[in-house]
């Protein structure tokens, strides 16, 4: 098969440069969005009279039938023509003939490779946060049918202070706002057109770059040639966002892992997100959040793969670039799929708020509030701390927690204990204490899970 580009070569491509070199193996998803642009750009050719109308209503009529015949399955890629773009122009030139050659007028491979995955990874970032607020809603949705429920709060993963449960949730909705807030941000920052840039310098015909960058829905278009066609910012910005997603479902899924094991026994992840042992009949295991906490690492991979791609590449295109694609999709499909599964998976998670008591029965986890007490009876934080401290010393030499001591074992530690000390070291004491916005108590999260009912940003991450 003739190249399109092969006028200026006397021989053939070797037929390993060709496998080598070729890119269509993983481009084919890239089809729907080349014949989009396509599309847009030969209407602007007729209308800035390039090509006639006419040719250009042929042009867009063989890039339809091109599409049907793609997603019915009728059209076989050829790694002979290297890249999707190719494909579909010598299919084109196939369908109508010599007029097929006149779409490829005003542009390059390079710009219309940087405006296709413009394209794409857009309507994937509309996917991505739709599925980021599933996620949202079912963290939400655990917080308001758990309002009682009182757990161990950690530091060290030692026991610290008990919190509620659905306070807990409501840290990893704060992760995950901040998260659709990234992605946002990024959707506004590279939502502008690169078509018309040609190779490296623009071009020589009248074209109205702005007019196809309305059709395809930008918001503008890119200011400088050079950088239009050598720019991936946008996919290593997107990949960036994506580390710091997994790394916040990673978080969760280590505790989901935790949490589910009979040590801790706190949650219980529906049967449909488990596996069995092919040994151990009793086994209930938590492949799922383990196996995002695993897919964390490749998504971390991508985003170094791109960074070291782009590090020392020279104005402008150079096909080491070709080499980007790759990582992006493949972070996009971890992506969804991680956010896909963890969204059903949180909705559907049962608590055992019976036995997460009485962790947080556990671990002197009132010792805080007994400090706070003394120093509300005038004593010195820091003297405070060191009762404390005693306290649970004697506490563990006696087999005590600190709400079991009598009013004479408090003393002993200090005569500004009184009888009102058992209105602070119980759980619910602990808890409902801390009031101030970003607080554990119950009224604090009440008044969050309002605020989050109310908010009208649409992603709930205003404040």
């Amino acid at each position: 098969m003739s190249k399109l580009w092969g006028g200026r070569f006397t021989q053939p491509t070797d037929k390993f440069v060709e496998e080598f070199t070729a890119s269509i193996g993983f481009e084919q998803r890239l089809a729907e969005y080349d014949i989009r642009g396509s599309k847009a750009h030969a209407e602007m050719l007729g209308r800035q009279g390039i090509v006639s109308v006419e040719e250009a209503e042929q042009i867009i009529a063989g890039l339809d039938g091109i599409l049907q015949d793609i997603e019915a399955g009728k059209i076989e890629f050829s790694i002979e023509l290297e890249d999707i773009h190719m494909n579909v122009e010598a299919r084109l030139i196939e369908r109508i003939g010599a007029v097929g050659g006149k779409l490829h007028t005003g542009r390059s491979r390079n710009d219309q490779v940087a405006v296709d995955i413009r394209l794409y990874l857009r309507d994937e970032i509309d996917t991505i946060l739709d599925y980021l607020g599933k996620l949202e809603a079912a963290l939400i949705k655990q917080a308001e049918n758990n309002l009682d429920v009182i757990m161990p709060g950690y530091t060290h993963l030692q026991t610290a202070q008990p919190v509620l449960y659905s306070h807990h949730m409501l840290a990893y909705r704060e992760m995950i706002a901040r998260d659709i807030s990234r992605l946002q941000d990024l959707r506004v920052r590279f939502n502008v057109m690169p078509l018309g840039a040609g190779a490296l310098a623009g071009t020589t015909f009248p074209i109205d770059r702005e007019w196809v960058a309305e059709q395809l829905g930008f918001d503008g278009v890119t200011r400088n040639s050079l950088d239009s066609v050598s720019d991936r910012d946008f996919a290593i910005e997107f990949c960036a966002f994506a580390g710091i997603l997994m790394m916040h479902l990673s978080r969760l899924s280590e505790e989901l892992v935790l949490w589910s094991s009979a040590d801790f026994s706190f949650i219980e992840l529906t049967d449909a997100f488990c596996t069995g042992s092919s040994i151990m009949p009793q086994k209930k295991n938590p492949d799922v959040p383990e196996l995002v906490r695993g897919k964390t690492g490749r998504v971390y991979g991508n985003l170094i793969s791109l960074l070291t791609l782009m590090k020392s590449l020279p104005l402008a295109y150079n096909k080491d670039m070709q080499e980007d694609k790759e990582p992006l999709f493949d972070t996009i499909d971890t992506v969804k799929g991680s956010l896909k599964i963890f969204a059903d998976m949180i909705a559907e998670m049962k608590v055992r708020g019976d036995n997460m008591r009485i962790a947080a029965a556990r671990g002197f986890s009132t010792a805080t509030d007994v400090a706070d007490y003394c120093v509300r009876k005038g004593l010195p934080f820091r003297q405070a701390h060191e009762v404390v401290g005693k306290t649970v010393r004697y506490c563990v030499e006696t087999g005590k927690d600190i709400p079991e001591l009598t009013l004479d074992e408090f003393k002993q530690f200090s005569d500004l204990i009184a009888e009102d000390i058992y209105d602070y070291v119980t759980l619910e004491a602990s808890v409902n204490a801390r009031k101030a916005t970003g607080g554990t108590a119950r009224e604090a999260v009440e008044r969050e899970l309002a605020r989050l009912q109310n908010c009208k940003c649409g992603s709930c991450t205003c404040n």
